[in-house]
């Protein structure tokens, strides 16, 4: 596999290229994808308040959030399929269903007492 460069832009300043960061080169695509998957998940968990809904993360996601992308060193190589977005969407969901999950276990727990 060909090594990749993870950049990353501001979705507040899109339009904004000096405002990107480079995150490094990986040796794989694979490798490249976990460090985005890993960047959208760390502001995600810093942007959750309780009761926040899925819909309300996933838009201040996408207007204050870090947009990760990935690009094969060589120009010639495949492009690596990674929306940050997309990504970001089905783990809205995911962290929303998980805090909804850990309440009623507290819930549960505290109502057993």
């Amino acid at each position: 596999m060909p090594k990749c460069r993870v950049l990353m832009n501001e979705n507040a300043r899109y339009m904004d290229e000096s405002e990107r960061s480079d995150h490094g080169v990986f040796a794989n695509a694979d490798e490249a994808i976990a460090a985005c998957k890993a960047m959208v998940d760390d502001e995600l968990n810093t942007m959750q308040k309780p009761g926040m809904t899925a819909k309300e993360l996933y838009r201040l996601y996408v207007a204050f959030g870090p947009d990760p992308f990935v690009l094969p060193l060589n120009p010639k190589d495949t492009d690596v399929e990674f929306s940050a977005w997309a990504y970001a969407k089905e783990r809205c969901k995911e962290l929303v269903s998980l805090s909804y999950e850990e309440i009623s276990q507290s819930k549960s727990k505290k109502e057993n007492q």
